[in-house]
C-alpha cells in the first residue's frame, strides 16, 4: 500500500486515529468535530427533584433548548418537567420573594409553547402544600413516579 492510500485508509476508516495526526501540544487529541443534526420533534420529561436554584436553571435552560432544537413545534413536541422532593419549595406562592427570578423564567416557558411543569401531589402533602399553595403555572398528579411510568407508556424520552 502506497503512503496516499495509507492516508486515505486512516483519513476513511479511522477518524479517531486521524484527529492524532493533526494534533498538537495543547490539542494532543486534536479538535472536536462537528456533526449537524436535525432532530425530529419528540416528547422529553425531565425527572426533577433537587431543590437548587441552579440544578433548576439548568433545567430550564435544557428544557427551553431542546424544545427551540425541535422548531419550536407545539404541535408533534412536548416537554414536561415533573417536579417532586425538595424541589417543591422551589414553586411554592409562599417562597415567591426568594424565587423570584427563577420562577420567573420557568413560568415564560409555558407560555405559547408545549413546556409544561407537573408537581407530585403527594410529596407536596407530605411537605405542607396543597395546590393552592403552588404557582398557577403548575399542574399537580397524584404521584410523580406514576406519571413518570405513564408518560413513558405514551412515548416520552426519560431525562433526569
Amino acid at each position: 500500500m502506497g503512503r496516499i492510500q495509507q492516508v486515505l485508509f486512516v483519513i476513511l476508516l479511522l477518524p479517531g486515529y486521524t484527529a492524532q495526526l493533526f494534533a498538537d501540544e495543547s490539542a494532543p487529541w486534536g479538535r472536536a468535530g462537528v456533526m449537524d443534526i436535525e432532530y425530529e420533534p419528540a416528547k422529553v420529561l425531565y425527572d426533577f427533584a433537587s431543590g437548587d436554584e441552579d440544578d433548576l436553571a439548568s433545567v430550564l435552560d435544557r428544557a427551553g433548548y431542546l424544545y427551540k432544537l425541535y422548531g419550536s413545534d407545539s404541535l408533534d413536541s412536548s416537554v414536561v418537567v415533573i417536579v417532586h422532593g425538595n424541589a417543591v419549595p422551589l414553586f411554592a406562592i409562599d417562597r415567591l420573594d426568594e424565587h423570584r427570578d427563577i420562577m420567573q423564567r420557568a413560568q415564560s416557558l409555558t407560555v405559547g409553547t408545549s413546556i409544561e411543569f407537573r408537581m407530585c401531589r403527594a410529596a407536596a402533602k407530605l411537605l405542607g402544600y396543597g395546590p393552592e399553595d403552588i404557582h398557577g403555572f403548575v399542574r399537580m398528579v397524584p404521584m410523580a413516579d406514576a406519571e413518570i411510568v405513564r408518560l413513558q407508556h405514551e412515548g416520552y424520552a426519560y431525562m433526569r
